[in-house]
């Protein structure tokens, strides 16, 4: 469950791990006419990078140019945490991180494994974010709904949501 707190004092940390956590979020080339498609992420907090397996004839690299931007979109396993995060993407078939982030899940998607020709990475350079973070408590949304409901001034108090810039 996401916690309002992280959220508030350390939303940076809470998105790596985030990125971290999932299976696949949503990636998207701004301004190129494809929808966006299913991607699992691996986070590298210390540059603000995520890095995606993917094959050298795919319709995305395909679509990424020199100082193309990027979306990718995420939801927490607990679907009470959402990001949106924005950056420069680039083809990179870095080995260092192909290295790092192999697994048997990667592997099965590649013939000649770490070795196979169509296999590249892309970087995204994140740049921007914006987190909401929700209460996974039917409780507390419910005691926050009617709360709101018998007093016209009130908002119901069942999130938090930060935006960050990264350098």
């Amino acid at each position: 469950m996401a916690s309002f707190s992280e959220a508030k004092e350390h939303p940076a940390q809470q998105l790596w791990d985030q990125v971290n956590t999932v299976h696949a979020g949503m990636l998207g080339i701004e301004g190129v006419d494809m929808h966006l498609q299913p991607m699992a992420p691996h986070a590298d907090p210390t540059t603000n990078t995520i890095w995606f397996y993917t094959k050298t004839d795919a319709d995305i690299v395909r679509s990424i140019k020199s100082g193309a931007r990027a979306r990718f979109c995420l939801v927490g396993k607990d679907h009470d945490y959402h990001a949106s995060l924005a950056g420069k993407i680039e083809v990179r078939a870095d080995q260092s991180k192909i290295d790092e982030y192999w697994s048997s899940v990667t592997a099965a998607w590649y013939v000649d494994g770490k070795k196979d020709p169509s296999l590249t990475m892309l970087a995204m350079h994140v740049d921007d974010a914006e987190l909401w973070i929700s209460t996974g408590s039917k409780v507390k949304f419910g005691w926050e709904i009617a709360k709101a409901n018998l007093d016209d001034e009130k908002m119901p108090d069942v999130g938090v949501k930060r935006h960050l810039q990264f350098a």
